[in-house]
């Protein structure tokens, strides 16, 4: 991991998502429809030749009338090492470690995703 991609402080609101300041001194606001969304793991990247079963929790709601259908929240969050999170979903979804480099690279800010 290089010193850019290593975090100097996290914030981890279960209701809200994970803020991460960088060493660096980048600033990183990651919202939980996105964090879910942007999920690494086998299963929802498709690694293995498998179809990748990505949500979609992050898009605005195309259906006014849509029944509710309830927010996604984290339910826990662990460290994995001195490398990554592990972040356990309402929606019953668990096997997604977010390493900081990951999250570095998917960083939604205005300098790291030019629209």
């Amino acid at each position: 991991m290089s010193e850019t991609n290593d975090p100097e402080h996290i914030a981890i609101s279960k209701s809200k998502g994970i803020q991460i300041d960088w060493k660096d001194g980048h600033h990183s606001d990651y919202g939980l429809g996105y964090l879910r969304d942007e999920c690494p793991c086998a299963l929802c990247t498709g690694a293995h030749g498998t179809e990748p079963q990505k949500t979609n929790y992050a898009a605005p709601g195309a259906n006014p009338f849509q029944m509710f259908k309830p927010s996604i929240k984290m339910t826990n969050v662990e460290p994995v090492g001195n490398y990554a999170v592990q972040i356990f979903w309402n929606d019953g979804h668990s096997t997604g470690i977010y390493s900081y480099d990951h999250l570095r690279k998917i960083c939604p800010c205005p300098v790291c995703k030019p629209e």
